[in-house]
């Protein structure tokens, strides 16, 4: 059976609807960062999501290729993950969705080297036909979080924002939402296929203990 990392890092993925501290060890990404609405439809975001997933699964997939990726083992592709942010803001307005700023990314296993990214994007390039040269290997660390699963649509999130943050006062810290660790969401269902009341995205919130 393919690992599993929602099912294996359940205290990453699958928090409950009550507020949680955990602590986020560094983890290997592919992203792409950006710009605008991520509903349009021929904007930024839906270029990257290609790339991502371009990539992602040529890695997935190079069992089936001569490429040989040390320590490899199958397993399912992780979900899509979206580090969000705005000028002149801590937080997030979505009524203004233009101006929000984004690096969206999928985890990679640890058995990734940059060396095997490189490869992948320079086959997903040649067998996709996709531009892949804003994409890029990246290590994550973010510490001392605040976590919640928010059951949904996306601009009801405030609501469970709110409970974060209350929770984390509460618990002896404070919200340390930076440009090195923005708003972060993990998306666990698909917009296209899930009714907007019934999405699943994790939120995660950076954190420092109160002075």
């Amino acid at each position: 059976m393919a690992f599993d990392f929602k099912k294996e890092y359940k205290e990453f993925y699958l928090p409950g609807n009550k507020p949680v501290i955990v602590t986020i060890p560094a983890m290997n990404f592919i992203a792409v960062s950006g710009k605008g609405d991520p509903n349009d439809g021929d904007g930024q975001y839906k270029r990257a999501l290609e790339i991502l997933y371009g990539v992602a699964y040529t890695i997935k997939m190079s069992k089936m290729t001569d490429y040989r990726i040390d320590g490899y083992f199958d397993y399912a592709v992780p979900p899509l993950e979206g580090l969000w942010r705005q000028e002149g803001t801590s937080g997030i307005d979505y009524r203004r969705k233009s101006d929000l700023i984004w690096t969206s990314m999928i985890r990679l296993p640890d058995f990734v080297t940059k060396a095997d990214f490189e490869w992948a994007a320079e086959q997903a390039e040649k067998k996709k036909k996709l531009n892949c040269s804003e994409a890029v290997f990246m290590t994550y660390e973010e510490g001392i979080c605040v976590q919640c699963m928010h059951i949904g649509p996306y601009d009801d999130e405030p609501a469970t924002v709110a409970l974060m943050d209350s929770f984390a006062e509460s618990s002896g810290y404070v919200t340390d939402i930076t440009l090195k660790r923005p708003h972060h969401e993990i998306y666990l269902s698909d917009p296209r296929k899930t009714a907007p009341e019934k999405l699943k995205t994790v939120i995660r919130h950076p954190v420092k203990k109160m002075d």
